[in-house]
């Protein structure tokens, strides 16, 4: 079976963490943990999300004034190849030697009308508090949006429509690869008037693109791992309850927070709805448990209506 992973940003750093390479790479082995089951069993891809990194790495840049900051694009890119180099390592020392892993710089087109340009909402690098938010704003010019009751700095969002290098992912892919590609939604690029390939100043939706990337590959299963055991039914409030499995119509009848688990259930739908396919929500540590039905929220048209789970009701602290 043909599945695609997307590891959220919690799942390689976790809320409050510091942004230390050892944090991360104590993260990366977890989730090889997680991972190396399905890639034992499974043709595998994985993505990942970079929002922490990104920001982290616009803070160093703004930090040394010799030179322009440099854009949201290439600190993209430069994300890509460091979560990518810990998920290849880490995972290589628990599988076989003999598998092959190869991480993609994946440019992946957005539209340069997208409305997202004109309403940042994507939240990068570390939370603050808000008049340390406020300061940063007005010294670096960025926009600044609430995360879990503190501020985040938030950049333009829009929607992937294509992935440059899908050729070369689906050939490493039928050779037995484990690839991971479309890193943190992939670089974002756009094509001028003149045909001429650039980047942009944003940051991609990963789960969003991890749909996109699982549609165009033809996988059976698009699984979104994060830090939350399933899709909650009026997250927060005291009759909240967990989904178990639902279909894409059903789901879409509920509202989710557009900066957490709105892009996550609306990436589901999607991939649902168009390949037929199943599309699974949940915790790191379920991965193979969702897949079989025995943890997180599945997605699928074999669906009817909202099931949820009987035990998993919200406990407020």
């Amino acid at each position: 079976m043909r599945i695609v992973v997307a590891l959220g940003g919690n799942a390689l750093l976790k809320r409050g963490q510091p942004l230390t390479v050892q944090n991360q790479r104590e993260n990366v082995k977890t989730a090889a943990r997680a991972l190396a089951p399905l890639a034992r069993q499974h043709s595998l891809i994985i993505t990942h999300g970079n929002g922490p990194q990104v920001g982290l790495l616009a803070l160093e840049a703004a930090a040394y004034t010799g030179v322009e900051p440099y854009t949201l694009d290439v600190l993209g890119a430069e994300s890509e190849g460091m979560i990518g180099y810990m998920i290849e390592q880490e995972l290589g020392n628990i599988l076989p030697e003999n598998v092959p892993f190869a991480t993609i710089l994946t440019q992946v087109e957005v539209d340069p009308a997208d409305p997202a340009f004109q309403s940042p909402t994507k939240p990068i690098g570390p939370q603050y508090f808000r008049a340390e938010a406020e300061r940063l704003a007005r010294e670096h010019g960025w926009s600044i949006g609430p995360d879990n009751g503190l501020f985040r700095r938030v950049v333009p969002s829009p929607r992937p429509k294509r992935i440059f290098e899908l050729r070369v992912i689906e050939w490493l892919v039928e050779r037995g690869v484990v690839v991971i590609c479309t890193g943190g939604g992939g670089i974002p690029t756009m094509l001028t008037p003149d045909g001429v390939l650039v980047g942009v100043e944003a940051v991609i939706d990963k789960d969003l693109a991890g749909a996109l990337l699982a549609k165009s590959l033809g996988a059976e299963v698009f699984l979104m791992l994060t830090d939350a055991e399933a899709v909650w039914d009026h997250w927060g409030a005291p009759d909240s309850r967990a989904l178990r499995r639902v279909s894409p119509a059903a789901l879409e009848t509920l509202s989710f927070a557009a900066g957490s688990m709105g892009p996550k259930v609306a990436a589901a739908c999607d991939f649902a709805r168009v390949t037929g396919g199943r599309a699974g929500i949940g915790s790191l540590e379920d991965a193979v448990a969702i897949i079989d039905g025995l943890a997180g929220t599945l997605v699928s048209n074999e669906f009817e209506g909202l099931d949820y789970w009987p035990s998993l009701f919200y406990q407020p602290e």
